[in-house]
């Protein structure tokens, strides 16, 4: 996938950086873990910082001193999780802030103009998420307005996006075929740059999220990326890939880094091979079993920390809550998701996968 800030190989995992920061990393050790892109969030940093100060910075990459590619979540999965907060309306969505309770109004041209000022890579368009359960009729309004927005959204950036910068739809639906399908038709006609998949991985069976994925994303069109938004777990992600996704974020390696879980591969296996769905383990290096535990976090890993430190160290950093405690893990764990999607890459290069 080519963008303004450099060619990204797919199928390809996004770190997370919220609000303009991969928790406890910067955008050298990023850069050093072999990343392409990250993902922000419009939301959190039209709450804070706002607008005015990014625009003086310059966007979103001078900002935070990334060089690398950035897509920007709309806001609507925020806006989703703040249902005690928020009203949609055919114009947008209406919100109080979590931190101050401001009100704010987002449409989908604003969430538009404001990726742009962040200079963002791949621009979301506003959408609804639906909650599950939800049921069909809620579900349905939620792809209608979807749609609606999309088409709004097509038309702003049909006079202020340049080439540089794509714009992606959301398909939505819940778990309702037909509700899904017809979204995907609607938003294919409006010939988008790349198209999510939303609303899935907020609760729903594991199996049902691939039998959506089973029928869905074969009715999106093969020559551009396909981005399964908020997932996941490492053998969902490989899962993913088989149905012919290209694109992931998810908080997981960053947020289990911070509470000492960490991801190692296999001893049997020693990394991912396809023809195994056990590649990985978890590891909670706060257990006492590691207080003398003199070896690699994980001998077959060759990040930074797996390179320098012990296990009994790691425990005893998390023991005292010492802060370097999460940045060890972090770039571990960041490490793990994005070596997985090279070695994904590479078996599918060999016809492996």
């Amino acid at each position: 996938m080519k963008t303004a800030h450099g060619v990204v190989p797919t199928p390809f995992f996004m770190p997370i950086a919220t609000k303009a920061s991969v928790k406890t990393l910067d955008g050298n050790d990023i850069k050093n873990l072999g990343a392409k892109i990250i993902l922000s969030n419009t939301y959190h940093l039209l709450l804070r910082p706002g607008e005015e100060i990014i625009r003086a910075a310059g966007g979103l990459h001078k900002f935070m001193n990334w060089n690398g590619a950035i897509l920007t979540d709309s806001g609507g999965f925020q806006i989703f999780s703040l249902a005690k907060q928020r009203k949609i309306t055919e114009d947008g969505a209406i919100f109080r802030s979590h931190i101050d309770g401001r009100k704010f109004i987002l449409t989908p041209e604003k969430a538009l103009r404001f990726q742009k000022v962040l200079g963002s890579d791949i621009i979301m368009a506003l959408d609804v998420c639906t909650p599950y359960p939800c049921d069909e009729d809620e579900a349905e309004r939620a792809v209608e307005t979807t749609t609606d927005w999309a088409r709004r959204t097509k038309k702003t950036a049909a006079k202020i996006i340049t080439d540089r910068q794509m714009v992606f739809g959301i398909v939505q639906g819940s778990v309702y075929k037909d509700l899904r399908l017809r979204s995907a038709k609607d938003l294919v006609d409006l010939d988008f740059d790349g198209y999510a998949i939303g609303g899935l991985a907020v609760g729903e069976p594991r199996k049902t999220m691939f039998e959506i994925l089973n029928y869905l994303v074969p009715e999106l069109p093969a020559k551009v990326p396909h981005y399964l938004m908020g997932v996941g777990q490492p053998e969902e992600i490989v899962e993913a890939v088989r149905r012919g996704v290209d694109m992931f974020d998810c908080v997981l390696p960053t947020r289990n880094a911070r509470h000492g879980l960490l991801y190692v591969w296999n001893k049997k296996t020693v990394g991912f091979h396809p023809g195994h769905s056990d590649f990985y383990e978890t590891l909670h290096i706060t257990n006492e079993k590691f207080k003398k535990d003199f070896s690699p976090l994980d001998k077959n890993c060759s990040c930074p920390t797996c390179k320098n430190y012990t296990r009994a160290y790691l425990r005893h950093l998390f023991s005292v809550n010492e802060p370097l405690s999460a940045r060890l893990a972090t770039i571990h764990n960041v490490h793990f998701y994005l070596e997985l999607m090279e070695k994904i890459r590479k078996a599918i290069s060999q016809g492996k996968f």
